[in-house]
């Protein structure tokens, strides 16, 4: 790393923690002793209002109102928010109508050659679910669900909500605790605990007609919510480990209540993690037909004895 960059960095990485110390920077990035001190002198000597503090422990920290300077964009790093802004059309993600003023301000921070390049990347470049008949940065055509900003807006103070959802004309109020918000298969959808039901469930945001947070007074504590789904999960029976095949025909069609854990970066590999009520002859047939669907390339972990013999049988047919 060079020594602007990485100037540039400890100045923004000591200006948001109230209270740091010289050994702190060395290990983080991976300095001396005597080049963290000359880096902290050069910073307060570019402005940066730093407090020393005396003592075995002292450190310094950043006086209130601090002012860091302009923001400045390397070539790469441009061409990476560009293209992970490009990347995001017809992805219907929450506040999408700011995306206009966001491209234009991005535009802003470059030079005139840097301009050009984004603007040849935005012709020759089309991501999955791109128009290609249509692919303008800036249209706001794939604007997601109206609920699903001011469900993040309620998100970001407070994990207990009280949701309303719309099934079959059917519309229901649930208490919940939310563990995940995510997006699969070109669906946004909740995962949470059902605080009624005392069980994890998964609520597609396509139905949400309302959200709210939750009564105080009724509400479990996030410890005992994680320790009656832990208990839960002693109830597993069916454990698999998928390869990428298998990854891709999951993506393709999967129960609403059956998910899968990435093992690793490149989302080639997966644990998936269910139960399976054996007892029930129509979910046994309904996950052995999803399981042959899946093809072969899976490990079994963990399966009941019954889904086994019915696979098997199925196999023997053809």
């Amino acid at each position: 790393m060079k020594k602007v960059e990485r100037i540039n960095i400890i100045m923004r990485y000591i200006n948001n923690r109230a209270h740091f110390t010289i050994s702190e920077i060395m290990r983080e990035f991976n300095i001396s002793r005597s080049t963290a001190i000359r880096d902290i002198r050069e910073i307060e000597s570019m402005g940066m209002p730093l407090v020393a503090e005396v003592g075995r422990d002292g450190g310094y920290f950043v006086m209130q109102n601090s002012v860091l300077p302009d923001v400045q964009f390397t070539d790469n790093e441009v061409k990476a928010l560009f293209i992970a802004f490009m990347a995001t059309r017809n992805q219907q993600l929450p506040y999408l109508k700011s995306r206009q003023s966001l491209a234009e301000k991005l535009l802003g921070l470059i030079s005139e050659n840097q301009q050009d390049d984004l603007v040849l990347l935005n012709q020759i470049l089309l991501f999955e679910g791109t128009n290609p008949n249509n692919p303008d940065l800036l249209d706001l055509t794939d604007l997601p669900h109206p609920m699903l900003e001011k469900l993040i807006q309620i998100l970001l103070t407070d994990s207990y909500l009280l949701i309303t959802i719309k099934e079959e004309k059917v519309i229901k109020s649930y208490p919940i605790y939310l563990l995940h918000l995510y997006r699969e298969k070109s669906l946004w959808l909740i995962e949470g605990f059902d605080l009624n039901e005392e069980k994890k469930q998964i609520f597609p945001v396509d139905h949400l007609i309302d959200v709210e947070p939750y009564s105080t007074k009724k509400r479990l504590s996030k410890k005992k919510i994680l320790e009656k789904l832990s208990k839960q999960e002693e109830g597993i029976n069916l454990v698999l480990e998928l390869g990428p095949k298998a990854i891709a025909q999951f993506k393709k069609y999967h129960p609403l209540k059956v998910s899968i854990s990435y093992t690793n970066p490149y989302q080639t590999t997966a644990i998936l993690k269910t139960f399976i009520n054996v007892n029930k002859p129509e979910e046994l047939t309904d996950i052995t037909n999803w399981l042959l669907f899946l093809g072969g390339d899976i490990k079994v972990r963990e399966m009941p004895d019954e889904v086994l013999e019915e696979i098997q049988e199925r196999l023997c047919l053809y």
